[in-house]
C-alpha cells in the first residue's frame, strides 16, 4: 500500500509560515499584505473557491478585498478596475477569479495585471521569468505541489518526470519547475501517441488534464509518485462504476448523493501500485490556496 501524501496537512504548515511572516511585517511597523479578488458573475464553483480563499487570508492575517462585478459587466469596466487596483499602494496581490463569463476576455484581463501583483503568477512576464530561472511570481499550483514534494524528501535530481497537461496555469511551469531540480522531463498530452506506455515510464507522473479517472493503475510504473491535480465532480453512475471499482466506498456516496469529487487518477488502483499519490478531494487542491497567500506576502515583501 503507498503512501497518502497529505496535500492539507501540508498546506497548513505553508499558511503557518505566512502567518509568521505577516507578524514579521507587523512587527516591522509595516501594514498587513492586502490581496484583491475579482468575481465577475455568478459560477457557484467560483464563489466557493473565493469563500475558502478569504477564510484562509483571515486566519494567517491578509487583507482581502473582494469587488464583486455583475455577468454582464462590459470588458471597459473589468479593465478599469484592474487599472485602479494596479494603481493603489495599498493592494498587494489581484486574483481574477476564473472562469470568466461569456464575452470577456481572461487573457486581456489576466495580462492587464500588474507582473508585481500577479499572485496568480500567470502573466507572460512572470512566466518569462521562470523560464529563465529567475525569480518572480510563480504559478501557484505546480509551485505548491514542488513544496509538497520537497517536504517528502522527493528527490527530483536525475527522476524521470512526466507531466499530463500543457497548461500554462499548471502543466507547463510545472514541467519547468521540474527541470529546474535536475529531472528530466516529458510533456504529454491528449494528442500524445500510446499515452499509457508513456506514462509507465515515469518514476513522477504529476497528472493535469481535468479527465476523470484517465489514468487507470495500469499506466503507472510500480513505485512511482503521483501527483493529481484534477478535480472533477462524477455524476454519471456507468462512468462512476468503471473509474471506482477500486473504492467502492467512493461508488456508494456517488449513488447517495448523485456526484462525487475525484481526480484525474483512479486513485483506488495508484495506489496499490505507486509509492506515494495525492488524494482527491484534499491533496493539490488545498495547496493551491497555500501557494496564492505566499505569493502575496511575497508581493507585499517588494516594497522592502
Amino acid at each position: 500500500m503507498s503512501q497518502v501524501l497529505d496535500g492539507k496537512a501540508h498546506a497548513d504548515r505553508m499558511l503557518e509560515e505566512v502567518r509568521q511572516g505577516v507578524e514579521a511585517r507587523l512587527a516591522q511597523g509595516k501594514r498587513a499584505p492586502a490581496l484583491a479578488v475579482v468575481l465577475v458573475g455568478d459560477d457557484p464553483a467560483s464563489h466557493v473557491y473565493v469563500r475558502n480563499k478569504t477564510a484562509a487570508c483571515a486566519k494567517v492575517g491578509i487583507r482581502s478585498l473582494e469587488h464583486r462585478l455583475a455577468a454582464d459587466t462590459p470588458q471597459a469596466a473589468l479593465d478599469a478596475l484592474i487599472d485602479q487596483l494596479n494603481a493603489d499602494p495599498g493592494v498587494d496581490g489581484i486574483l481574477v477569479q476564473l472562469p470568466l463569463p461569456q464575452g470577456l476576455d481572461a487573457k486581456r484581463a489576466l495580462h492587464r495585471i500588474s507582473p508585481a501583483k500577479d499572485v496568480d503568477g500567470f502573466h507572460p512576464v512572470n512566466q518569462g521569468l521562470l523560464l529563465e530561472g529567475l525569480p518572480g511570481l510563480r504559478p501557484c499550483t505546480p509551485t505548491a505541489c514542488m513544496s509538497l514534494l520537497a517536504h517528502h524528501g522527493v528527490a527530483l535530481k536525475g527522476l524521470r518526470a512526466v507531466v499530463l497537461g500543457r497548461s500554462e496555469i499548471v502543466g507547463k511551469p510545472m514541467a519547468l519547475m521540474l527541470l529546474e531540480q535536475h529531472a528530466t522531463v516529458t510533456i504529454a498530452h491528449s494528442r500524445t501517441k500510446d499515452l499509457p506506455a508513456v506514462c509507465r515510464e515515469a518514476d513522477l507522473l504529476v497528472a493535469a488534464v481535468g479527465r476523470p479517472g484517465l489514468v487507470e493503475g495500469s499506466w503507472i510504473k510500480p513505485g512511482a509518485v503521483v501527483v493529481d491535480v484534477g478535480i472533477n465532480r462524477v455524476e454519471d453512475e456507468a462512468l462512476g462504476a468503471a473509474i471506482f471499482a477500486a473504492e467502492p466506498k467512493k461508488l456508494e456516496t456517488l449513488r447517495a448523493k448523485g456526484g462525487v469529487l475525484c481526480g484525474d487518477v483512479r486513485f483506488g488502483e495508484a495506489m496499490a501500485v505507486a509509492s506515494a499519490v495525492t488524494p482527491v478531494p484534499g491533496g493539490v487542491g488545498p495547496l493551491t490556496i497555500a501557494g496564492l497567500l505566499a505569493n502575496t506576502l511575497a508581493a507585499s515583501n517588494q516594497d522592502a
